[in-house]
Parts: C-alpha cells; sequence; structure tokens
C-alpha cells in the first residue's frame, strides 16, 4: 500500500490543490506519502482528518455526518452535501472491490452513496487498490469504471484485468512489489 500511495502522491499537481480522500487504510498511506502542506484535504474520515491536521496541511475540511463507528468516517446525507458545495481537484478514492461489471464498490450502501458524492464534485478520480481488489465485487456501488481517470495498483494485477480498464479510457500505473511480496 505504501508503494502505490508514493505513486498516487506523484499524481498530484504542484502549488495549492484540493484533495479529497475517502476513509481507509491506503488513502491514509497517501497521505503519509504527499510530503507538502500546501494543500487543503478534504475528507469524511475523522482518522484522515486528525492526521492531515497533525501534518500542518493549509486547510482541513471534514464533511459532518454520521459516524460509521467501524471505519470512523462519516457518512449519509449531511456529508453528501458538504461534497455538494465543494470543488475538489482530485479524488483519492480507496474501494473493496473493482470489476468490470459491478464497477466500484465498499461493503456498506451509505458510505458508497458518499464516496460517490466524493466523486461526483472531483474534477479528476483516482483509484488506490491493491491488486487483490480487483476483479471483486462487494455490496455497494459508488460508481463506474467510466468514472475513474487514473487508477493505481501493485504488480500482483492480471495483465487482461488491467488491459481491459486502460480499454475504458482509464490511464492505469501499476508498482512493482519486491519479488518476496507476490
Amino acid at each position: 500500500k505504501r508503494l502505490i500511495a508514493a505513486k498516487v502522491a506523484t499524481l498530484i499537481p504542484p502549488g495549492r490543490h484540493a484533495i479529497g480522500l475517502t476513509g481507509g487504510t491506503t488513502t491514509a498511506e497517501v497521505l503519509r506519502a504527499l510530503h507538502r502542506q500546501d494543500l487543503t484535504i478534504i475528507t469524511n474520515s475523522i482518522s484522515i482528518g486528525l492526521e492531515a491536521a497533525e501534518q500542518g496541511q493549509a486547510r482541513v475540511l471534514i464533511a459532518g455526518g454520521v459516524l460509521r463507528a467501524s471505519s470512523l468516517e462519516l457518512v449519509g446525507s449531511l456529508a453528501e452535501q458538504t461534497f455538494k458545495h465543494v470543488n475538489v481537484g482530485t479524488a483519492i478514492v480507496g474501494v473493496d472491490g473493482v470489476s468490470l461489471s459491478g464497477g466500484l464498490t465498499t461493503h456498506d450502501e451509505i458510505e458508497a452513496k458518499t464516496n460517490g458524492a466524493m466523486m461526483e464534485r472531483s474534477q479528476r478520480v483516482i483509484i488506490a487498490v491493491d491488486s487483490s481488489k480487483l476483479g471483486v465485487v462487494t455490496l455497494a456501488k459508488m460508481g463506474d469504471l467510466a468514472s475513474v481517470d487514473v487508477l493505481v495498483t501493485d504488480s500482483g494485477a492480471p495483465e487482461e484485468t488491467l488491459q481491459a480498464i486502460r480499454a475504458l479510457g482509464v490511464e492505469v500505473h501499476v508498482v512493482s512489489l519486491p519479488q518476496d511480496a507476490l
């Protein structure tokens, strides 16, 4: 996840920029890999928001909503309304599943709707996902693969899956894993 996060960090434009981060371990790693304080961080994750503030990010906006105790994410109509009032330059989205048939999915339908609202308000959407989640479909759909601009994954991903994703117009970046990790 750190290698994926490091690659995602290189895809963020220089200068002031608004970044949306969904909750999750991979997106938390992206925040840690950014190594800059000129960003506006927009998130519905309490833990990511707190970490961004501790890092000294220029501005941190945490969308309000109903707290999911299992993930420390704020979800629901209040969070969705927050996203309708901001412009996100780049959304960095973590998912539980990515597939051609199911699109971008997660285990919670309210979380899926909230994350979908962030994606809709974003100029660019980057999916940060380890290869174990490719081809997986979970309960709730966040969006279609066609709504994704960039997918960053690891070298454990099947090449035929990556080719199919590229065929949809998604820019795909693959980070190499150490041989013993495969």
